[in-house]
């Protein structure tokens, strides 16, 4: 594999060619350019922006994106309509089921299917900002053009999964800085990859959704939440306590403290599950808050809908606190055995982040924030 800079300059020299980078004026002139972000929820959600920079830099290029089938729906918002230019192909693996039953028919069958829609393109440009043994042979799958860049990490960055063997797969071996936010990161991957000046957060803040997007998720229909939803007076705070990893929860006397405050103030509390043990989780808070509700489980569709018409959302560090987040809505996130500065939201005042590794934050310090955000809501 090449590595060497005169090698990237010449292969950056090639995307130049192509696409005539920053000054495209006819349709067909862009680069064909394949995203690798596999997963996680917030992992997908965090390299969300770079869609955004690449159209307005290449906005006839064409972008297309894969990722692991459980998180097409955080993709199908910014999907290519006949009235908005986005992605343009969202193609669908499934590893976390197919490893499940390796040997089946039906599991050749379908990464065959997948195969052989990949190939369907020929790609100029690649980017896998995940780092890892599985994104990059997805980057070998695909069909390159003779001077393809395939950019990807060439470091692992601290608290962040990392696989070194990744980096026989690229082209081009980004490095980055050690303690690098999940945004930024996937931004020093493709301004590489593209050769562009690095995009800094303070002159383009990332963009997630349209502006709009959050304007037109439904109301979504909970029996018991019925009343939160139809009646103006009644407010609820969405509370995310559940994260894969023990040692990123919240203690849960801090949840009913919270909650208990809150309902004085008159909100409703919501603890929504993910699985069993975290719903039993969900029924020991709310026994202890004065109408607390656990709602049935919900899809990620309907967790957008019921983030949406939240009055307010206090989550430690997990996926869908991070929708929250990038939706705009004011989010309380907590930090108790993780960085803050790896994904906490740095784009919006509706956003409070607090605690850090091994410093979870105190319940006085989390209502303060709670109010201060609800207040400026209602201004």
């Amino acid at each position: 594999m090449a590595s060497s800079s005169q090698t990237q300059r010449s292969q950056r020299a090639s995307i130049h060619e192509i696409d005539g980078v920053g000054s495209i004026t006819q349709e067909g002139d862009g680069p064909k350019i394949l995203i690798v972000k596999l997963s996680s929820l917030g992992d997908v959600l965090h390299t969300l922006p770079i869609v955004w920079d690449l159209r307005k830099r290449l906005p006839h290029a064409q972008i297309d994106w894969i990722v692991e089938e459980a998180y097409v729906p955080l993709l199908k918002p910014l999907e290519t309509t006949s009235t908005f230019r986005g992605i343009d192909r969202i193609i669908p693996l499934a590893f976390r089921r197919w490893r499940k039953s390796l040997w089946s028919r039906s599991t050749w069958h379908e990464f065959l299917a997948m195969r052989q829609l990949l190939q369907a393109r020929t790609y100029d440009v690649i980017l896998e900002t995940q780092g890892l043994i599985k994104s990059a042979l997805v980057c070998a799958l695909a069909k390159k053009s003779a001077h393809a860049v395939v950019a990807g990490l060439g470091n692992a960055t601290e608290y962040s999964g990392y696989e070194p063997l990744a980096r026989f797969f690229y082209t081009q071996a980004v490095q980055v800085p050690k303690q690098c936010h999940a945004v930024d990161r996937a931004r020093w991957v493709m301004c590489s990859a593209m050769d562009w000046p690095l995009i800094k957060r303070e002159a383009e803040p990332p963009q997630f959704y349209p502006h709009d997007f959050v304007k037109h998720l439904p109301t979504l229909s909970l029996e018991s939440l019925s009343s939160a939803a139809n009646d103006p007076i009644a407010k609820y705070v969405l509370c995310f306590h559940s994260t894969a990893r023990a040692a990123k929860r919240w203690a849960n006397e801090s949840w009913i403290d919270l909650g208990k405050s809150l309902a004085k103030e008159g909100y409703r509390l919501v603890l929504p599950w993910g699985n069993t043990s975290e719903r039993q989780v969900s029924e020991f808070i709310a026994s202890h808050i004065p109408g607390a509700i656990v709602p049935r489980a919900i899809s990620i569709e309907e967790a957008y809908s019921l983030i949406a018409h939240a009055t307010l959302i206090v989550g430690v560090d997990t996926g869908l606190t991070h929708v929250a987040a990038i939706l705009g809505k004011p989010t309380v996130e907590i930090y108790c055995d993780s960085p803050r500065w790896k994904t906490e939201g740095y784009w919006s005042e509706r956003i409070s982040n607090h605690g850090d590794v091994g410093h979870p934050p105190e319940v006085a310090e989390v209502l303060a924030a709670c109010q201060r955000l609800i207040t400026q809501s209602t201004i």
